[in-house]
């Protein structure tokens, strides 16, 4: 199975995540918006850092959890290629790993300004994960 899909859009970036879970949907997801800023298969997994987000549904824990995983990389310059997710109610925990962000070792690929709630969806049937990002 593969881990996502990029999906015609007129100005920004769409992206499709699948999963044999929802979990695993939000992995996938997070890796997918790392592969589309840099190439992640040069990134080694060194470093360890916990994510912690809250949100009322899938669809805010999905906002702001994507969102954490590029304020991460924009604050504090970590390259992360690997996620592992717990998914509650209204909390998302996840421990990934990375390391420091070396550009002429990692190569940039595009610039992701924002994580949007346009057109964001979260199918627990598939399951699978849509999510449209500013570039």
């Amino acid at each position: 199975m593969m881990r996502y899909e990029t999906l015609e859009h007129t100005a920004d970036l769409m992206i499709r995540a699948y999963g044999q879970t929802v979990e695993e949907c939000f992995e996938n997801a997070a890796f997918a918006m790392m592969d589309q800023i840099l190439d992640t298969s040069s990134v080694r997994p060194n470093e360890q850092i916990d994510i912690e987000v809250e949100g009322e549904d899938r669809y805010e824990l999905l906002y702001n959890f994507l969102s954490e995983v590029l304020f991460i990389f924009d604050a504090k310059r970590l390259a992360l290629n690997r996620f592992s997710v717990t998914l509650s109610p209204k909390r998302l925990t996840c421990r990934a790993w990375g390391e420091e962000f070396e550009p002429n070792r990692h190569a940039p690929r595009q610039e992701i300004k924002a994580v949007t709630y346009h057109e964001l969806e979260v199918d627990e049937k598939t399951p699978s994960i849509t999510a449209l990002f500013d570039v």
